[in-house]
């Protein structure tokens, strides 16, 4: 990197201590100065002139003549020495004594501080990047380059006239350029290529002829899945050099084009990507702990260790082990993978699949939490299970990651966790043997020897006591049937009970419900041996292993524990710590608990078979939809106050939690969502579909979040189905307006009116004030984007008039804006004005921060019709301000579209294209529709930046997408790639 090194001399002063009278500068910008907080006035144009001339020589005396030339060049005024004399007399009295100093009739700046000057801290830093991206610390050298590159205020010297100081803004801003380049590359070899392309996209509008700025663009674009806009930037470079300056482009962009067309596997990801340190975890180490007392199946974990060794140079290194339930898998996978850590420095994942439950763990549910382990944002994370798994094997390309799966139900399942690539390894774990695993190096796993579970038998209980009684304990390790989680448990339960003698368990084992028998085959092995522990429980103990075994949930949290128990949060606690203890229940994480799903299945069946009366079973769920509706309905009421939803939910008879942040309410809704839409599942029937439909409702974020849609959208439809099944019209009409907004959210736009109208319907039926308000709200939204306007204000107006017999101004403020959108499409700008200016004094009214984003949203859009630019600008960036903070992506994604095309209408192109290009880089979320309009106007402000070969190739992308959808659009697309054809 060329560092633009100004030396440091002798007088300047190195300080342990801020002083807060100590004086600073700043070159990288307008001239300025200051001393501590106060900003200093550093006089006319010349005179800042002369001070940066000073400022750049960082203590070096400056003759006259040479600061005359400086500041006025070949043809100085008659008075110019005079003017020099004046304007540095006047510095000295702002700078103070001894700081501007004369000698032989020259001028310098001396005694200052160390980092005084902001050139000279971006020249440090730049130099620490350096040596650290040269050590490898790419991580490192990208923040600290960031922080360089965040020193510019502008343009360096702006406004300071001179031959001097013009000379020198070319020089930094060169500089400046480099240090982008620099850092920009860097991003690439972290992965970040999707959040790149909207800067490159800019730079390389500000600086056409810059190749390496070309060469960046293509190689972000091409790693982002846009081979043709990669191929296109090409294609738009030759012709510009061509017309420019009579040139071919240089060798390195040429080479990197050809190894596109090749599709280089070489560039498909960067090839040593490291973590971003400040966004999730990007190394993750999630395996369980290992057993302190693993005993036997060497032959076993040779075995598996040696195909994992051979990961390296392998495609993928991938071992299922299969078995019959309680034979050990999980714990011989997970002693297995950490014998093998060393070999897999780039981290460890872990999932239970979940398979043996009725439940099965979804795989695009999988991939959102192992993406989100790797580094990746909520907001880069793909709707799709073949756009995650894609994803999913682009990030483990260059790493070496080792992936346990535990408990997969089948290959199918286990298929898109597969990491695809070389260095990295997979361990399976299953009840079926998967022969249909393409590459798996199976491996079936047996009861242990009779000698291994005697010696896992004596870790447990102690030496001592097993010796004094060997035969007892022979016949206790074969009443277990050698399985290795039967004889834990049982292990287990004698070292816990000093009194108890080795001959009282085995007697226990003969002589309770004929177990040898049972022990001995299949799932009936497992079951008799958690009946050894399950008898062992206190009545408190034995209800709550009953009960919180039938909740849906991966896991559960102790509020929620306590609410299936009806028992405060710190008895609960103790209640599962003891469960903890028996091995019956895990600690997934402090106050989160789970059952294995066998276990889960076992206590299942206890609660069938125990729970008197057997009504308390429905209570216990009940409570716990309670408390799950209860604390939703609180965090929706803290990001909407004055929301009339809150009105219309079920009442709850069981509290749920308080909070005492928005932030709070949010980390609560977005770590429980897996648990809250199984609840929601659950809950799917006939005497609780009220208030499963009613957490749908107030949990609809979820539905707008792209991590969580997908799981959110599969509940609405069971809730849906269920409802229409028993003709509970309330619950139906509540449940198809949930799935109207899921639609909308996706650019489904027929199947969002279908769910719409029925949802119209069935709430005159039912006499339900929500469905009647919200289901016309969303018939007007699709007809707008139909260009039905006249049944969209239609419509719009329905839901206006039935806001307000609902005294919902809430909801009367959106359909307002929304109907401003309509009017809008109908040429009336004015009205559109108006009538988003009267949502947004009813937001305002009523306090409300993340409505109010809608509203400017919508008056963003009018005044840009209007071109009222500046003021467009100003709601638009409000808005998105509003989005990002209450975690809103899809609406983040859209204010960056509509901020695109205002800049469009304002004639900035490029600003256009970097926002466009944001809107894009939030990809998954709002559906295929969606991204063909942004891509539409990414071509069109490309188009006038010159680029019409890239423009071409996502005005192509876009068609082939609307085509696809069969949507109107796609008629405006061919006359914008006809256009250029014929140009």
């Amino acid at each position: 990197m060329d560092v633009p090194r100004v030396p440091r001399v002798p007088e300047q002063r190195r300080r342990d201590v801020a002083d807060p009278e100590a004086l600073g500068f700043g070159v990288l910008g307008p001239v300025r100065a200051r001393r501590g907080a106060e900003q200093l006035s550093t006089g006319s144009p010349q005179q800042r002139a002369l001070l940066a001339a000073l400022l750049l020589r960082e203590g070096r005396m400056a003759t006259a003549a040479e600061l005359i030339d400086a500041l006025w060049g070949e043809e100085p005024p008659s008075q110019a020495l005079a003017a020099l004399r004046t304007y540095a007399s006047r510095l000295r009295k702002v700078l103070g004594a001894g700081v501007l100093v004369s000698e032989s009739g020259g001028y310098a700046v001396r005694g200052l501080d160390e980092g005084a000057l902001d050139l000279a801290v971006a020249q440090e830093l730049a130099a620490e990047a350096e040596k650290a991206k040269n050590a490898g610390d790419l991580c490192h050298a990208r923040e600290v380059l960031g922080r360089a590159l965040a020193l510019w205020d502008g343009e360096a010297l702006a406004g300071v006239p001179g031959p001097y100081a013009e000379a020198q803004r070319v020089r930094l801003e060169e500089w400046r350029l480099q240090l982008t380049e620099t850092r920009l590359d860097m991003d690439l070899e972290q992965g970040c290529h999707a959040e790149a392309v909207s800067e490159l996209t800019a730079l390389t509008a500000a600086h056409p002829l810059r190749e390496r700025l070309r060469e960046l663009l293509m190689l972000a674009l091409y790693r982002s899945g846009r081979q043709a806009e990669a191929l296109a930037v090409y294609a738009d470079t030759r012709r510009l050099l061509a017309e420019e300056l009579g040139v071919d482009p240089r060798p390195g962009l040429r080479e990197l084009q050809h190894r596109i067309l090749q599709a280089d596997p070489g560039l498909a990801e960067p090839s040593a990507p490291q973590p971003e340190p400040a966004t999730a975890s990007v190394r993750p180490a999630q395996l369980p702990a290992t057993v302190p007392d693993f005993t036997g199946r060497s032959a076993f974990v040779a075995e598996l260790g040696q195909v994992l060794a051979s990961a390296e140079g392998r495609v993928m290194a991938v071992s299922a082990l299969a078995g019959i339930g309680g034979v050990g898998k999980t714990t011989l996978a997970v002693h297995v993978a950490h014998e093998a850590r060393a070999a897999f420095p780039d981290g460890q994942l872990y999932v239970d699949l979940q398979g043996a439950g009725p439940r099965p763990a979804e795989p695009e549910t999988v991939l959102g939490s192992f993406l989100r382990a790797l580094g990746t944002a909520d907001s880069a994370i793909p709707a799709t299970l073949e756009e995650r798994s894609a994803l999913y094997r682009s990030v483990l390309d260059g790493r070496r990651v080792l992936v346990l799966l535990d408990n997969a139900r089948d290959a199918a399942q286990v298929r898109p966790l597969l990491p695809g690539t070389a260095g990295c390894a997979a361990l399976v774990t299953a009840r079926v043997r998967m022969v249909d695993l393409a590459g798996a190096h199976l491996v079936d796993l047996d009861v242990m020897s009779p000698d291994e579970a005697l010696s896992l038998f004596t870790k447990i209980v102690g030496e001592e006591r097993v010796a004094a009684e060997r035969e007892a304990a022979l016949d206790v390790v074969a009443a277990c049937g050698f399985l290795p989680l039967a004889l834990r448990i049982a292990a287990s339960r004698l070292a816990a009970r000093r009194t108890w003698t080795v001959s009282v368990l085995a007697a226990k084992l003969a002589d309770e419900r004929r177990r040898l028998d049972e022990l001995q085959a299949g799932d009936l092995a497992v079951k008799a041996t958690f009946e050894l522990g399950y008898g062992q429980l206190e009545p408190a103990q034995a209800r709550a292993f009953r009960l919180l075994g039938l909740a849906d949930g991966p896991d559960i949290s102790l509020a929620a524990a306590a609410a299936v128990l009806d028992l405060p949060v710190e008895a609960t606690e103790d209640l599962l710590e003891s469960l903890v203890d028996t091995s019956l229940v895990e600690s997934a994480a402090p106050g989160r608990y789970r059952y294995h799903d066998l276990v889960r299945l076992y206590a299942r069946s206890c609660a069938e078979r125990d729970e008197l009366p057997p009504a308390e079973r429905e209570a216990a769920m009940s409570r716990l939809l309670d408390f799950y509706l209860a604390t939703a309905a609180g965090v929706y009421a803290i990001e909407r106050p004055g929301d009339r939803l809150v009105h219309h939910l079920e009442r709850t008879a069981y509290p749920g939690l308080t909070f005492d942040s928005a932030r709070a309410a949010q980390d609560w809704l977005y770590s429980e969502a897996n648990c809250l839409m199984a609840c929601v599942r659950q809950s799917a029937h006939d005497r609780s579909l009220r208030r499963a439909v009613d957490l749908l409702w107030a949990t609809k974020d979820l539905a707008e979040s792209g991590a969580n849609a997908r799981v959110y959208e599969l509940a609405a439809l069971t809730v849906r189905d269920a409802a229409h099944e028993v003709g509970n019209a309330h619950a139906e009409g509540r449940a198809r307006t949930v799935l109207t907004t899921v639609h909308l959210i996706a650019g489904r736009f027929k199947e969002a009116d279908e769910e719409a109208q029925h949802a119209m319907a069935l709430a005159a039926d039912a006499n339900d004030p929500l469905p009647s308000c919200w289901a016309p709200n969303d018939r007007g939204i699709i007809a707008l984007y139909e260009n039905r306007h006249a049944d969209g204000e239609r419509y719009l107006q329905l839901a206006i008039d039935n806001f307000r017999a609902d005294g919902s101004d809430v909801g009367e403020a959106s359909a307002l804006c929304n109907l401003s959108r309509i009017r809008l499409a109908m040429g009336r700008t004015a009205s559109a004005i108006e009538l988003a200016q009267q949502g947004i004094d009813i937001y305002d009214r009523m306090g409300l921060t993340l409505r109010l984003a809608n509203g400017r949203y919508a008056l963003g859009i009018a005044l840009t019709e209007a071109m009222r630019l500046p003021e467009a600008l100003h709601q638009l960036t409000e808005a998105l301000a509003l989005f990002h903070e209450h975690r809103q992506p899809l609406w983040e994604g859209v204010t960056h579209f509509r901020i695109a095309e205002m800049h469009l209408a304002a004639q900035q192109p490029t600003l256009a294209a970097s926002h466009a290009e944001q809107a894009i880089a939030l990809r998954g979320i709002g559906g295929e529709w969606r991204r063909g309009t942004v891509l539409t106007v990414l071509g069109r402000a490309l188009a006038r930046l010159g680029q019409s070969d890239r423009a071409q190739a996502c005005w192509r992308e876009a068609l082939t997408i609307y085509e696809q959808l069969g949507s109107a659009e796609a008629v405006e697309v061919r006359a914008l790639l006809a256009s250029k054809a014929a140009a």
